[in-house]
């Protein structure tokens, strides 16, 4: 079967997510979680790009991040994985890939759907049942937007900035939005998009890359797009290793 082509456009949100190769561990201790930031932040000065979420799991990281220029997201993934498997070889002394060989990618229409993404990747080690707050787990940027914690390797949104006038107004207007957790469908939506590498979107959006790009992608019927307010709690078992 033919690998679907990867959507990545100037200046449009993109949801990437990169795991373990046979989603075996990529961290081991926390000075890999440092040194993979650190890396983090170098390619993101390099290429231009402004990252708006993150989370490092066990076996994958999930990165949201807005790509000035469409090419400079394959050279930040690869810049990245390079340097941080050198690091990794070495202070481990083994050899070998660590990274799955094709990272997953979805574009994602900001004003529908980018606070939704958030969301999700930030309440990965909440789902992984490895918390149970999004605040407790700290390698992943929740405490930087709910809280105000100082990150260098964030850059806000612009609809994250339109969540108040302070930064006290956002991020209080942001923890309510994690009052109740994501819903299934939401859920299954994220993850549908970037396991076959289409946006998400609805029908306009998934037209207007279209015309842009001149690659058909079969937008998945959802219906009307979903409030934040209208996501409800549900009940779910996860392992530990989320994705």
């Amino acid at each position: 079967m033919p690998r679907r082509t990867r959507v990545h456009l100037d200046d449009v949100p993109l949801h990437i997510v990169q795991r373990g190769h046979n989603r075996e561990p990529c961290f081991f201790s926390e000075d890999d979680y440092d040194t993979y930031l650190y890396w983090l932040g170098k390619a993101l000065g390099e290429t231009g790009c402004t990252l708006h979420a993150y989370v490092l799991m066990t076996n994958h990281v999930h990165l949201l991040l807005t790509p000035c220029k469409a090419a400079a997201v394959p050279r930040l993934v690869m810049t990245l994985g390079q340097r941080y498997v050198q690091y990794i070889n070495r202070t481990y002394q083994r050899t070998g890939t660590l990274w799955d060989s094709r990272y997953k990618s979805s574009a994602v229409q900001a004003d529908t759907y980018l606070m939704t993404c958030q969301r999700y990747i930030e309440l990965n080690p909440v789902r992984a049942a490895m918390v149970d707050d999004p605040a407790h787990y700290p390698w992943s940027s929740y405490c930087s937007n709910a809280l105000g914690k100082a990150d260098p390797f964030l850059t806000p949104h612009l609809l994250y900035q339109a969540l108040g006038y302070s930064a006290g107004e956002r991020q209080l207007a942001y923890r309510k939005l994690f009052r109740s957790e994501l819903d299934r469908e939401a859920i299954d939506d994220i993850r549908l998009a970037f396991n076959q590498n289409q946006p998400m979107g609805n029908e306009r959006f998934h037209a207007r890359i279209e015309k842009m790009t001149g690659i058909r992608h079969q937008a998945r019927s959802r219906g009307r797009p979903r409030l934040e307010s209208e996501d409800h709690q549900v009940s779910e078992s996860q392992s530990r290793l989320d994705f």
